[in-house]
């Protein structure tokens, strides 16, 4: 079973390495002290500080090796260096006017290490994003939704992110 791509912005891709680091180069160390300094209060098996340490090691060396796997994987996609401006490609934020229930809904189109829905990044391979793919302005895109079916028009398509009010 082959895996779809691993498409990451460059913000994205950032901030698994950044992750990395930080347990790598800080987190990592600290514990393996800790576990250092609780095994050499002798014995291990009543150690409290020696137990949580080291399942606190398994857990960053699981958390490390996914992270790996995923950096491995990805293929960086820079919405900078998009062409066709107009339409809705990886990296995208679109806004929507949802017409069941009259207002308006922002999202980005990133990949799945970036998903974060109260920053209303959605994964480009979601039935949504799915959807919006290859769409512009004015285009009406429907999307089967768990309460049922959804419609929605797309009002902009920007590549730079969208001004705070």
């Amino acid at each position: 079973m082959s895996n779809p791509k691993n498409y990451i912005t460059p913000e994205g891709y950032a901030a698994l390495k950044a992750e990395f680091d930080h347990l790598y180069k800080v987190e990592r160390p600290r514990v393996v002290a800790d576990v250092a300094w609780a095994a050499s209060n002798g014995d291990r098996s009543e150690n409290a500080d020696y137990i949580y340490g080291k399942r606190r090691l398994r857990q960053i060396d699981a958390r490390l090796k996914f992270l790996m796997r995923r950096m491995e994987l990805a293929e960086v996609v820079d919405p900078a260096h998009q062409q066709g401006l107009e339409k809705v490609y990886f990296g995208a934020w679109v806004t929507l006017y949802d017409l069941s229930k009259d207002c308006e809904i922002t999202y980005r189109i990133v990949g799945q290490d970036e998903l974060n829905p109260s920053k209303g990044y959605i994964s480009w391979i979601s039935p949504l994003g799915k959807a919006l793919l290859g769409k512009g302005e004015g285009d009406i895109v429907k999307v089967s939704t768990p309460g049922g079916m959804e419609e929605f028009e797309i009002i902009a398509v920007s590549y730079t992110p969208p001004k705070e009010d």
